[in-house]
């Protein structure tokens, strides 16, 4: 096999809690510009491409130079847009889906999740995860947590505390070595032939109460693999987020040309 792979990231024009957020550009770029450029910084992948689903979108990317197909703006969910157009690469073994929203994504990470689906020949999906030591983040519901065994094989995804301790949650727990609670980061890496059949496989119940695809997974006894980092990265899903990125890369921006 050759491990050719690519990264797709799809990209929603509507979002409910911040409108049209892909195309937010008060830093002077739009927002999928940052996470392609950030997606270009990978090593592995043989192109990085935009997975769109209206005119707005496909123009933004076009104009800053990047790839971008049009998909079927009724597609359910990411992952169904990020099979479409892996549905016409044959050639492809590996497709990574990158959030839209997910403009610090690191390209290390990227390699990371391609080189863990060729490490583990039995796995049809690779993830990452990062420890949790705060409390507040451990409790919040935004934040999906997820429990992995000692060949790093996913047990079991929540919006809940997992594991749930019965005695409650204590700073020894949180600052315990090796970690106890994790955070998964939304970034996968398929193997091509399992992604186009994972799109025609019915939600799960655990996907339908957690609302989260990932459970599917699982569900239907496939294996995801989890591989740890030590930096999370933050996607972008309200107007606080975005004004705290915009506030990073103008303080950056500012660094940089006063050096």
């Amino acid at each position: 096999m050759s491990n050719k792979s690519v990264v797709i990231i799809p990209a929603r024009y509507a979002s409910t809690r911040l409108p049209r957020k892909l195309l937010l550009n008060e830093t002077g770029k739009p927002l999928i510009q940052y996470t392609y450029e950030a997606a270009l910084k990978a090593r592995l992948p043989e192109l990085v491409l935009v997975a769109c689903d209206h005119a707005e979108i496909l123009t933004a990317v076009e104009h800053f130079g990047g790839t971008v197909l049009m998909t079927n703006p009724n597609a359910q969910s990411g992952t169904d847009r990020v099979a479409e157009v892996a549905a016409n690469m044959e050639q492809v073994d590996i497709v990574v889906n990158v959030q839209g929203d997910e403009p610090e994504i690191a390209g290390e990470s990227i390699d990371h999740v391609i080189r863990l689906l060729i490490d583990h020949p039995r796995a049809a999906t690779a993830t990452l995860a990062t420890p949790i030591r705060n409390q507040q983040q451990l409790e919040d519901p935004a934040c999906v947590k997820v429990v992995f065994d000692h060949h790093q094989r996913a047990l079991y995804f929540s919006r809940s505390v997992i594991p749930h301790p019965r005695s409650g949650i204590t700073t020894e727990l949180l600052q315990r070595e090796p970690p106890l609670f994790y955070q998964h980061i939304g970034l996968y890496a398929y193997r091509r032939d399992f992604l186009l059949s994972l799109t025609q496989l019915p939600q799960s119940p655990p996907e339908k109460i957690e609302n989260l695809e990932q459970l599917r997974v699982l569900h239907y006894g496939f294996e995801i693999i989890v591989g740890v980092v030590n930096e999370p990265t933050f996607g972008i899903d309200t107007p606080e987020d975005y004004q705290r990125f915009v506030k990073k890369i103008t303080t950056n921006n500012s660094l940089t040309t006063n050096k």
